[in-house]
């Protein structure tokens, strides 16, 4: 079976002519009728991942933590609700319309009920999830002519995460740092902060610079939201990202915001939550939203659990706020130690799609189904800066690398999306150096378009492909820095006289083919318009996806976001290693997310045998933390990243 591929006006016309002929027919309840329903059906406003929280507590009277999400400000006697004995309002987000608050389990429908209550979700827990030069492309990209200097200056990186020791001669210049977990404190006690921040902006001081970030240059805002055993919580994460969006001055409201104050253009999340609830109620996405539609960019790790604890492959496991369609979510390839790439992999722990958050509408669960990660990025057995005396090296002494150094050049190794999202977060920063005037899905498409498709991997497995900084930087140098949001539909985008890059590149005596498409939610988009032509989705406050609808099963073209020179499919494909598209056909995604029979008869759907012979997760993280933190300490056992003492040895 071959995925369908035609122009954008061609599947026009297709669809108008299957809607004339095919108009009494409708989509599954699965998704599509449920998803037809939304705008005259009433979600529940006791998000699911709640409601199963409230089942399991054993007294009506026994306190639950929620995030409360409002359509306007509270009356009179929600307020009075909110000030009554029990009830505790600990934290209140204006930027994004939440309050996070402690009440008996048994007042929850009650506050429910109020008019002024979109949805009542759970605060839950939130923990990490947890050379680069060369294998990266970034090493060969700075050796092109005019790009040595693209090292991700004035461009920064607010990290949240479990603090940083700043006194670590491999993390960077910090800018400002924050501790919201209570503990009064910024360095790192769980030691992963620290070298989270090191991957994306070390400099070269460390063993004649073999652990040199992605962009050295950048400053980073420690904001911490993990505490010394490495968990947080949502109401944690929404006061450092509302933190990012206030006032710089609480005097002056219309003045400079954090992040104009502090340049903060990028924003890195190794950590996650389980995603249960959808992006359209879960309060970390819609956080993450807020984010982007400013203007940041959102780069979230996908999550380590790719496989079950017997070593099953599992889909759906995309962790929140990942699962986030504007978020750039980022999972985890495995380079086996080489600098070549032609031997490249996923790891068999990072998190797959699709997204399986859902809604409940009307008793029925409306899934998301996004198609996730959005690329891959070196993530196993990654060596990078190593926080004094951490609890995670005392636990696993032999995750100590250079133990001979001295405490401030210690390096540590560690496997995870967790060490992917930094990497991809500096090479946004020196994309937008290369290139200010980016919006977040311009820089989403350059990254994606420029990816490198790993063999006999599907999409649900490594999104568009493996991050390429030099074929990123050489395309963003290219594209007009005139755009607007007025700029007219199919506009030229790059600037006057320029023409299109090779759609290759060569890293380490390897080349390869770019993937020459972009994800958009549900399938994906191809050709050559995409870097010539200027996409309305590209629009900051646009989001992938919303350029295509789905029409009695077909993949269509609205024409206002996307021009008709852009290829469009529902294809999830096993990639044979050249563009997207290409390669062997895993299942069509608009099908998983119907519900339709497949040829072999098999329903998909929620725990049932999908084509390679794997089960779909129903969203819900292992509950065994011990199997997280294997990942994080081993990773796949494989060779890694080469160890280099600081007198530039090896052993």
């Amino acid at each position: 079976m071959r995925t369908r591929k035609r122009s954008a006006k061609a599947v026009r016309l297709t669809a108008a002519a299957l809607l004339a002929i095919t108009s009494s027919i409708v989509l599954s309840t699965f998704f599509g009728a449920g998803s037809a329903k939304q705008s005259q059906n009433k979600p529940e406003k006791v998000s699911h991942a709640l409601r199963e929280r409230l089942d399991g507590v054993s007294s009506s009277t026994n306190t639950v933590s929620v995030i409360l999400r409002l359509k306007e400000k509270p009356k009179g006697p929600l307020r009075a609700l909110l000030a009554r004995n029990g009830v505790n309002v600990k934290g209140q987000f204006d930027e994004f319309g939440t309050m996070a608050v402690d009440l008996p389990a048994g007042v929850v429908d009650e506050l429910a009920s109020y008019d002024e209550v979109e949805v009542v979700s759970p605060d839950q827990p939130v923990k990490s999830l947890g050379f680069i030069e060369d294998e990266t492309g970034a090493r060969d990209m700075r050796a092109r002519t005019g790009n040595s200097a693209l090292r991700g200056r004035d461009m920064n990186i607010a990290i949240l995460d479990s603090g940083i020791d700043r006194g670590h001669h491999g993390v960077g210049d910090i800018l400002f740092e924050k501790d919201f977990t209570g503990e009064n404190r910024t360095d790192d006690p769980y030691g992963h902060g620290t070298h989270v921040a090191s991957l994306a902006a070390a400099s070269d001081h460390i063993s004649h610079g073999a652990y040199e970030g992605v962009a050295p240059d950048t400053r980073i805002i420690n904001l911490r939201v993990l505490n010394s055993q490495g968990i947080g919580s949502t109401t944690n994460v929404l006061r450092a990202l509302q933190w990012i969006l206030a006032p710089a001055d609480p005097n002056k409201p219309l003045g400079d915001k954090n992040y104009q104050k502090y340049k903060i253009r990028i924003v890195s999340l190794s950590l996650g939550a389980p995603a249960i609830d959808s992006y359209k109620i879960d309060p970390l996405c819609l956080a993450v939203r807020k984010l982007v539609d400013t203007g940041l960019i959102v780069v979230a790790a996908a999550g380590n659990d790719g496989r079950s604890e017997d070593g099953q492959k599992v889909y759906g496991r995309i962790h929140s706020p990942a699962n986030e369609p504007s978020a750039l979510t980022v999972g985890a390839s495995n380079t086996l130690g080489t600098e070549s790439r032609d031997d490249d992999v996923v790891t068999t722990y990072s998190s797959r799609g699709p997204t399986r958050s859902f809604q409940v509408i009307d008793g029925v669960k409306v899934y998301d189904h996004i198609i996730k990660p959005d690329l891959v990025a070196p993530g196993n057995r990654v060596i990078a800066a190593e926080a004094i005396d951490n609890s995670i090296v005392r636990r696993y002494p032999s995750l100590d690398v250079t133990p001979g150094s001295n405490p401030n050049h210690k390096m540590m190794v560690m496997s995870g999306t967790s060490m992917s999202t930094p990497i991809v977060a500096g090479a946004v920063a020196v994309l937008l150096q290369a290139n200010p005037k980016l919006t977040p899905n311009m820089v989403k498409m350059i990254l994606q378009y420029t990816a490198q498709p790993l063999r006999n991997f599907n999409t649900y497995e490594q999104g568009a492909g493996q991050l390429n900084i030099d074929g990123a930087v050489q395309l963003a140098k290219l594209i007009r820095t005139d755009l607007t949001n007025q700029t007219a539909l199919g506009a030229p985008l790059l600037i006057a006289g320029s023409q299109p890059p090779s759609f290759y590149t060569t890293i380490a005596g390897y080349r390869f083919d770019w993937a020459q498409g972009v994800l958009q939610n549900q399938g994906y988009i191809t050709g050559m318009d995409l870097i010539t032509k200027y996409q309305r989705i590209y629009n900051l406050g646009a989001t992938f996806g919303t350029g295509v609808m789905i029409s009695d099963g077909v993949m269509i073209s609205d024409g206002v976001m996307i021009s008709d020179g852009v290829m469009i499919s529902d294809g999830v494909m096993i990639s044979d290693g050249l563009k997207m598209g290409s390669g062997e056909l895993f299942v069509h995604s608009i099908m998983l997310a119907n519900g339709v029979m497949i040829s072999d008869g098999m329903l998909l759907g929620d725990g049932v045998m999908i084509s390679d012979g794997v089960m779909i997760s129903d969203g819900v993280m292992i509950s065994d933390s011990v199997w997280a933190t294997q990942v994080l300490s081993n990773g796949d056992n494989t060779s890694g990243m080469p160890i280099v003492y600081e007198d530039g040895t090896t052993p």
